[in-house]
């Protein structure tokens, strides 16, 4: 096979742009970084959630002493300042190649990866995405991002020279008959993997590697003319196409970046909520604060009731559940006066009455008075422990509603952004399964 980067990749690319003739996804093959069996204590061991879910300090302590070569010391390395901690997981990863705990495959290969856990099974392919036509329309990102989560993701990517963990995307295929792509993962699916283990949280993963040329150049056609959703991991999106817009040369690794792509025609996933906890809002004064715009309900009750009673008030209009003091307060009735003056105008009216859009376009600077920064709010994407985080530090989770995929895709495809940290789709990928090394990944389609 030939090189995807360089001169003779760049030719190589443009034939396949000409020989499917569409504008859409194009995935290519990569050298897929992975761990050595044999080098570490158990496969689970070393996988972590994406960078984003790891709950600190807690959450990442339990990672870092599951294994000593957790992909947590990659993707959340630890030091005294942000240089440090890039150039940590830098050396980190040098260490880890020369001591032979990663490894390159031997070839190219798109894979197959398959995530299941009771009744839920989900299978997609990763590989290497090339960016330069999905960042002009053919990749759908849904909400905004944080320039200093971009700018921290963009400087340890380009320490390690790698990408670390696959995002997550979406899209439609074919409804009534399989497609190439979707035959092939099936009958993939049937072969023996060449990697299988299950996790703490009982998901089993597996993998397989796609090596024949015939079915790669099947899933390139397959693929063209497709539309992707981001469904997680909006701010690498956004690292992948700023890193790219760093280069100078006309082809480079950085027009690539690790994607997981899910049809979910075939697959569908789960939409979640992120929730918010206020830290420096005692429960006491957010519900004091809210009184004069909502109706107020205090609920003694479970939490699943209480989320229960949550999805029961959405029906009728936006609805918010508050914790902390080891009990639930729904507001609900929202003052129709207040979004009028304080919700912009210039946006669609969808997304104009989305929670988050009123959390954080009225609630937050008008009702609570607080600003939008790392100080002074976490995104939590766990239920749980947002409502244990805020109850131990005697501040307030605000426990939001999930939004429908439906809608979700309705905003993306007119351009609209959501804010950030509005949805969370799972199941997610395991992190540590798969890396991608710029430097190693020299080869492909």
């Amino acid at each position: 096979m030939t090189s995807i980067f360089g001169s003779t990749g760049h030719a190589t690319k443009n034939r396949n742009r000409e020989a499917t003739g569409k504008q859409g996804l194009r995935l290519a093959p990569l050298r897929g970084l992975r761990y050595v069996p044999d080098a570490v204590s158990d496969l689970a061991a070393v996988t972590s959630p994406p960078y984003d879910v790891v709950s600190r300090p807690d959450g990442l302590r339990r990672l870092e002493s599951a294994d000593p070569n957790n992909i947590v010391r990659l993707i959340l390395p630890q030091a005294d300042s942000a240089s440090a901690r890039h150039e940590l997981a830098a050396s980190t990863l040098r260490d880890w190649l020369d001591a032979g705990i990663l490894a390159p495959d031997p070839e190219p290969a798109l894979y197959v990866y398959e995530q299941s856990s009771g009744d839920l099974l989900q299978r997609g392919i990763i590989g290497a995405l090339e960016l330069s036509v999905p960042a002009q329309g053919v990749v759908l990102p849904h909400e905004e991002v944080m320039p200093h989560v971009v700018e921290d993701r963009a400087a340890l990517m380009r320490a390690t020279t790698a990408n670390l963990e696959p995002l997550l995307l979406t899209y439609r295929g074919d409804t009534k008959t399989a497609s190439a792509a979707a035959v092939i993962i099936e009958r993939t699916a049937a072969t023996r993997p060449v990697l299988a283990t299950t996790t703490e949280d009982g998901f089993s993963h597996r993998l397989w590697a796609i090596t024949s040329p015939a079915e790669l150049s099947a899933i390139t056609r397959d693929l063209a003319d497709r539309q992707a959703l981001i469904a997680d991991g909006h701010h690498r999106w956004a690292t992948y196409l700023r890193l790219q817009q760093e280069q100078t040369t006309a082809s480079s690794p950085w027009d690539y970046g690790l994607v997981l792509l899910v049809d979910t025609s075939r697959h569908p996933l789960q939409v979640q909520a992120i929730h918010r906890v206020l830290h420096h809002v005692p429960l006491p004064a957010a519900l004091m604060k809210a009184r004069p715009f909502f109706r107020v309900r205090h609920l003694r009750t479970s939490l699943p009731d209480a989320l229960q009673e949550l999805g029961h008030a959405k029906t009728a209009g936006n609805a918010f559940l508050l914790a902390g003091d080891g009990a639930f307060h729904l507001l609900d009735q929202l003052d129709s006066k207040l979004l009028s003056q304080t919700v912009r105008q210039d946006r669609p009216e969808a997304w104009r009455t989305l929670d988050a859009a009123i959390l954080h376009e009225s609630l937050l600077p008008h009702v609570w008075k607080i600003p939008d920064t790392p100080r002074d709010i976490a995104y939590v994407h766990d239920t749980e422990e947002a409502v244990s985080q805020a109850e131990l530090h005697g501040s307030t989770a605000v426990i939001m509603h999930p939004v429908r995929e439906e809608l979700i895709r309705a905003l993306a495809r007119q351009g609209v952004m959501m804010p950030r940290k509005t949805t969370s789709f799972a199941p997610k990928p395991a992190s540590g399964l798969l890396l991608r090394s710029l430097e190693a990944d020299l080869s492909g389609l």
